[in-house]
Order: C-alpha cells, then structure tokens, then sequence
C-alpha cells in the first residue's frame, strides 16, 4: 500500500507533517527524523546496545562496557516482542522512513569524519533509544555516592548527605509546602547495609532536572489552561528534543520528539490534551551487594545457600585500538555492575529500567487518542522506562498531575544505600498498583507545579523516594503564578525566564557577615552585602556568589576527605562516575544553615567562607554574570575531532540564571561556571488556542552542522524568548516557507 506525506517547514525549518493515516504519518515521522538528526539518533542506538566506542575509541569504552554489562540491547528485543502489534506497526513505519531516508539522503558531517556510514535501522532500536535517554537517572547515584562517602566519613555523617531543602517542603501531590523534616534511616536500620558496603573491599580500594507547570482558566484572561515549562538536561549538540507537528485522519499532534522514537514521549498537546513531563525522582534502581565464592567466582551466596550466576561474554570494538572483551554476570537481582571475576563480591542492579517486561511504547499512540486528562491519565498505565511527574490540561478545562512510573514496594531503608543481597531481607515485594499512585485532578488552587521536587511527603502511603531536588524552582514558580490574574501566554514566559535565586540571597547573606582585612576581598563582600540574589546575566554580584559558593564547596570537599570519595570502588563502578564535590554543592546550604561543622575538621565556617573570599579576590576582574556562565555546547565527537570542535558545536549567547532558579542554566562546580546544563527547550501551550502556543530549542531544529537550522535558535533561547507554534491547517499554510512531497510503495503492510 502507497504511504506518503507533505513536510512542510517554517522559517526556522521546523517540520510539519500531514499524511492519510497513521502508517503514513509514522513512515514520515522517521523520514524527517533521519533528515535532520540521523547521526544523533545513530549515535543513541550506539550507546544504548554499547557499540560507540567503535566510533569515539577509549572514551566511549567504560560506558560500553556498562551497557553490555546491563544487557540493554537484549532487554530493548525483549521489551520489542511484548508491545502491542499497533505499535510495532508504528515502530515497523518509523523505520521504513529512517533507512529511506539514509539511501536517498547526503549524510551528516560526522559520518565523514568517522568515515563510517549508517547500519539499517530496525523497529527494536527505537525501544533501546528510548531507554538509552533515561538510563540510570535518579537514585542510583545518591547511593553510590553515600557508599562511597560513607567509607570516608563514617556511617554517623550518612544523614548529611543529601540535597538539602531547609526543613520546609514543597510536594507534588499535595501541591502544598510542609515543615516537617524528611525521614532519615536510622542507623540501626542501615547497620546491614553499612557493614556490607564497609567489608565489600579494603577501605583503601580504588578502581542532568526541568520545571512544568499548568494554570486552571480561572486564573487565565482567556477562561482556557495554560501549560508551560522547560526539560533540563546537559547541552550536547544536537539537542535531545525535536520540534515537530504530526497530522493524520486520526490524530493532529505538536511537540518536542526525540529522535529514534515516533510520536511525543514528554511534551506534546493535540486537539484535546496538552501534556509535559519533569523527572519525579522515584526510586526504581536498588543496588545489592553479592557475595561470591572465591572457589568458584560464579556462585553468589543467598538465604537459603548459593546460587549460579549466569554469564555471557561481550566483545567491545575499540576504534583506534585493541577489541575489549568482558564478562557479563548476572544474579538473581540483575546484571553485576563490577567486575566479579576480579573478587569476592560484585554489586548487581536491580532497575525498573531493566526489569520486568516494559510496554513504555504502548502508551504513545493511545496518548494521541486521549480526549481528556483523565482518559490520558489511565492511557499512561504502562509506561515504566522513566519516572515522570506529568502534567496536563484539556480543552474542558480541566488540569491534572499524575506521577507516570512503574515503582516497586520495598522498604524505605532500601534508599539509603547498596543492601546486602544473601539475606532476603531487602527484596522487592511487587510493584506499586497504578491506582495508589499519587495524582491529582483540578486542585483548588488552580495550579499545579511540579520541579523535580518530593513526590509526597514522606511516611504518607507508599514508599517512593528518598533524594529528590530541592523545592526552590517549585515554590519560586507557584509564588509567581500566585501573583498573577489573568495570565496569558507572555506571563508564561516571563516565570519560564525567571533568574531571582532565594538560595543565593541566603547564602550570600551569609558570606557578607565575615570580616576581612583584604581589600580586594572586602570589594566582594561589599557586592554581596547589597545584591539582591537575581542571577541577571549583565551583573557581577552573581559572578562574585558563584565563585565564592564553588570555592567554599571545594573546601568542605578537602576538609572532609571527601574529595579522595571519586576514587573510591562506588563511585567509579558506573560511568560516568560520581563526583563529590558536584553532590556537596547542593548539601553545602544545608550545612551553613545549621552551622554545622562537623565536616570542616576542625573549622569554622567563618574561615571556610574567608579562605574562600581570598581565593577568589585573587583575580582582578570578574566577568559579568552573562560572559562568565555563557552556556558551552558539547558536541560527542568535539574531543576526537578537535579541529572540527567550533563547527560541531558552535558558542551560545550569554544567559542567565542557575541551578537554583527558574532559568537553570546550572554549572557544575568540578569544572567552571560555564553553563553546562539546563533548559534544552521551552514551550507554552494555550489549550484549545493551540495557534497561540510558542516553543524554542537550545540551538535549532536541525541536527547537522552547517545547516541555516543548526543555531538559529539560539539567539530566542538566549534571551528566553519563543517562536510561534502554529498548529491550525490555516495557521501552519500560513507559516510554511517550503514543501515537500515524500511517498514509499511497501508491499506486505
């Protein structure tokens, strides 16, 4: 049967597609994804099945080696043959238009420089793409990093080690703030676990967050909802996000699409429905430590004896190099993240992301069909591949949050730390039913704001999670929304591009109580003493508080020992890694707050602060805010092809903000206040008035240097301003700039 399409672009070459149906429409979707992103997605299919370091050499090798050992691409063949048949038809169309797109089409520029071209792309890659985008994010790290702090520290300090929020949170559901402090394991309820974690090895062994929220119209001038936020994740180039309109007899759909999958996993809204997604920080890793028989490495101690692990060999191709070959162990938690057959003990993964079956894919079509929050609310059910706190809003005015997760029951000490996996006292009960997750619908407020900030408060229902972001960017947001009227589409962006920072006026209330003889140093506290915590891009006081804040972080680093942590087995066990003093820069506030110095060795947080000042009046000048933290581009192939870095990844304009603001253009103090993460895109969806909607991306909607579409963009995002979204077949005629007619016979549909 015939498939074609019209691909209409706009002047900033975003695509528009319209096809009969949703075979057509599918086939397209591929089509285009491959015409403007084709090295992007081939480069995440890489990474999810653990093939890149055929591309990039060594430095793509210790995150090879995880994938094979997590056995990704075999668990992406399994997930592939339980989907329903509608959606491997979906997936089957998708990559009809990939491969026809890579035979009719020039390749990128990478392809050149590799001197490599694109294997076929198969319906099951679209799974293993999908999860290669959400890998691991969330609880794993925490308690990687807490094993390996606590190994430094002891296990009395274990409370500290966490993202602070002041003693006062703001929850998803209930959208209300509390004062009541979270639940922190005792320490006779971690002792199994921290003796584990201490006897695993000689104590000398060595070896991205977003905002989305949404207005109920009676707060809105037009009576309608309005949906708005920004997905946070590092600036790699080409961006995770897509910008693209899908429109068939069936459905008619605009969103932000990630390259390798169909439709609109995160954001999106169609004729009825609008919806966006932050990462709720549910706990859906747990980590277990195995104990194996040095007479027989294969055999892993239980409760009842010893079991047989299973073992495969994996071959990695190293570009430039020699062939990689490792064994994958896996017990009967999951896949063994160390490397077991050097020891007498291995850490095995067990991960929602991982296991059991996930049927995430099966949610996308029926998304499309939702006619109202509800219905999309139920329509969700599957998904597990992430965790999200969704929101939405329908055209009968009606908004919601749901908390879109598959989350298993264990108990909540679970969260704290890697447990001892022969006793049987930590297993996994089942999963949470999908009817006792938290969501709400049509709150009194109106408004519903969701930041990466604690699901519900702790000891309310099940277990959920344990480390989450703190609620500044939500409370910042609701205050904001709280003070408007009659909102419209401009208010909207205005909260989107908000750079007011309640942690840096608090810290550096703090940093101007300290007395210096230094002049120069005095000149800074002098800056912070009358600033007013806005990150404003054309001011220095934010440059002089970061600075000072990185300082100070790097000190309690030192002072605690905690710096020598990156070294330890946990903390290198899983690439990338996990890095101290990125985890007590969010851990410091707290500290200083309380006075608390029990980490400083002996020192009080007045000289920390002084020593720190000092360090940073040692520069003569400091930049304006907007130059210092201007956004730095990482293209994956910039390091191997050095030469080539500035047409790879071309420079940002200044922005400004931080982590702790709306505007979370963050940095992370191991390096430099550049930028380096953030909002890669941002959207207002005005529901039912969708031509008035707007959206931007971090760079354009092309992912190939050179191209017009690569950058132009940028200039809008700098200053967070949007581009038009139309969405009406008249307003979409109106805004094309070029069209093109695509069509494939496929026999045996």
């Amino acid at each position: 049967m015939p498939l074609s399409a019209e691909i209409l672009r706009d002047q900033w070459g975003i695509p528009y597609i319209r096809a009969a149906d949703t075979d057509a429409v599918f086939y397209a979707n591929g089509y285009v994804h491959a015409q403007d992103r084709l090295w992007q997605m081939d480069a995440a299919r890489r990474r999810a099945v653990g093939r890149y370091a055929e591309w990039v050499g060594r430095e793509g090798l210790a995150a090879d080696m995880l994938a094979r050992r997590l056995g990704v691409a075999q668990a992406s063949l399994r997930d592939y043959e339980h989907l329903s048949a509608e959606t491997r038809r979906m997936l089957e169309c998708y990559a009809r238009g990939v491969n026809d797109a890579m035979e009719q089409l020039p390749l990128p520029v990478e392809y050149g420089l590799l001197g490599e071209r694109p294997q076929p792309w198969e319906p099951w890659h679209c799974v293993a793409v999908m999860r290669q985008r959400g890998l691991l994010m969330g609880s794993i790290w925490f308690k990687l990093w807490r094993a390996a702090a606590i190994r430094r520290i002891g296990p009395q300090a274990v409370g500290l080690l966490r993202y602070e929020d002041g003693g006062t949170e703001r929850f998803v559901v209930p959208q209300t703030d509390s004062e009541s402090r979270r639940w922190i394991a005792g320490l006779e309820a971690l002792a199994p676990s921290i003796e584990a974690v201490l006897g695993m090895a000689a104590s000398d062994a060595t070896v991205a967050g977003s905002n989305n929220w949404a207005v109920s119209g009676a707060h809105t001038a037009s009576g309608r909802p309005l949906v708005a936020g920004d997905p946070h994740r590092a600036f790699e180039i080409p961006s995770m996000y897509s910008q693209l309109h899908l429109s068939c007899d069936e459905f008619d759909a605009l969103g932000f699409s990630v390259p390798g999958v169909p439709a609109f996993p995160h954001f999106c809204h169609t004729e009825h429905v609008a919806w966006c997604v932050t990462h709720a920080f549910a706990d859906i890793h747990d980590l277990y430590l195995e104990r194996f028989d040095p007479g027989d490495p294969l055999c892993y101690a239980t409760e009842n004896g010893t079991e047989r692990a299973q073992v495969r060999s994996e071959t990695i191709h190293v570009r430039g190099g020699q062939d990689v070959t490792i064994q994958a162990v896996q017990t009967r938690h999951g896949p063994v993240i160390t490397d077991a057959a050097q020891t007498s003990f291995g850490v095995a993964l067990r991960s929602v992301q991982l296991d059991p079956v996930d049927r995430s894919l099966d949610c996308l079509l029926p998304m499309l069909r939702a006619r109202g929050v509800e219905e999309f609310n139920e329509r969700c059910r599957p998904w597990g591949v992430i965790d999200h706190s969704v929101v939405s809003a329908d055209t009968q005015g009606r908004i919601s949050v749901n908390v879109r997760a598959i989350v298993p029951e264990r108990d909540r000490a679970n969260g704290w730390l890697p447990v001892p996996g022969w006793t049987g006292e930590h297993e996994w009960r089942g999963y949470i039913p999908w009817e006792r997750m938290p969501r709400l619908v049509d709150p009194p407020s109106g408004r519903l704001v969701t930041a990466n900030n604690r699901i519900v408060p702790d000891g309310q229902g099940d277990y959920l999670c344990t480390d989450c972001h703190p609620s500044t960017r939500a409370r910042r947001i609701d205050e904001r929304l709280g003070g408007i009227d009659r909102a419209g589409v401009a208010d909207m962006r205005a909260v989107l591009a908000d750079t007011s920072s309640a942690r840096a006026v608090e810290i550096a209330a703090r940093i101007a109580m300290v007395h210096v003889d230094d002049a120069a140093a005095q000149r800074l506290l002098d800056m912070l003493a009358q600033w007013d915590g806005n990150m404003d891009p054309g001011a220095q006081a934010p440059s002089a508080y970061y600075l000072v804040r990185q300082e100070m972080t790097r000190i309690l680093a030192r002072r605690s020992g905690l710096d020598a942590a990156a070294d330890d087995i946990y903390a290198s066990m899983a690439a990338p890694g996990v890095v101290p003093v990125n985890q007590l820069w969010w851990t410091l506030p707290d500290l200083l707050r309380r006075d608390d110095t029990s980490l400083l060795a002996g020192a009080t947080w007045d000289e920390v602060i002084r020593e720190a000042l000092l360090e940073v009046a040692g520069d003569e000048t400091i930049a304006p805010w907007g130059e210092l933290h201007r956004p730095v581009f990482a293209h994956p192939l910039a390091s191997v092809f050095p030469e080539q870095a500035s047409r790879l990844a071309p420079a940002s304009q200044p922005v400004g903000g931080d982590g702790d603001c709306v505007s979370a253009h963050g940095a992370y103090p191991s390096g430099g206040p550049a930028a380096t993460y953030g909002p890669v895109a941002r959207y207002v969806f005005d529901v039912g008035d969708w031509d008035n909607s707007r959206w931007v991306v971090f760079h354009g909607a092309s992912g190939v240097p050179g191209s017009a579409h690569y950058g132009d963009q940028n200039a809008l995002w700098a200053k967070c301003e949007l581009a038009p979204a139309p969405f009406s077949r008249a307003a979409v005629d109106a805004a094309a700039v070029s069209r093109q007619e695509i069509s494939q016979t496929v026999r045996n549909a």
